[in-house]
């Protein structure tokens, strides 16, 4: 029963992160797409953390540990290019 549960919520996963990837493609703004760029990040860990629980397993965490410092590197990346218009500053 527990399976049936945890599989029914990674096709509702691939669901959001499919409406995430709409988002990216479609976004009327760009603070939009940056927004669905974390939410998708988000959703993979997820999707990474029921897989872990499906296989009873530990070896995925150094995965979800990298997803998750390469989705906040990459929303505050973004937003300072969003802010500024340069990422890195030469004084």
């Amino acid at each position: 029963m527990f399976d049936t549960i945890l599989t029914w919520l990674l096709l509702i996963k691939c669901i959001g992160a499919l409406l995430c990837i709409i988002r990216v493609l479609l976004g009327p703004t760009h603070s939009d797409r940056i927004a669905a760029l974390d939410t998708l990040g988000l959703m993979l860990i997820g999707f990474v953390g029921i897989l872990m629980i499906l296989q009873d397993t530990m070896a995925y965490t150094e995965v979800i540990l990298v997803v998750a410092i390469l989705a906040f590197i990459g929303s505050v990346a973004l937003a300072k290019y969003l802010e500024r218009g340069n990422l890195f500053d030469r004084d």
